[in-house]
């Protein structure tokens, strides 16, 4: 097998995000469904400071 004619790997970046949207998006659905829609809110504050810290880290 030749190592010098590899071809690229394709990106997989915005399939990626859709995906994670779509998870999001379910379990969100399935809290406001068990808990109702101040829970869901309460979850995306959390996941949002979350997200802010984890991005001032690196």
């Amino acid at each position: 097998m030749r190592r010098g004619n590899l071809p690229s790997a394709p990106n997989y970046t915005n399939a990626a995000l859709v995906m994670g949207l779509v998870n999001l998006l379910w379990i969100f659905m399935a809290i406001w469904a068990v808990f109702g829609f101040p829970i869901v809110l309460v979850t995306g504050f959390v996941l949002d400071r979350g997200i802010a810290r984890l991005s001032q880290r690196s």
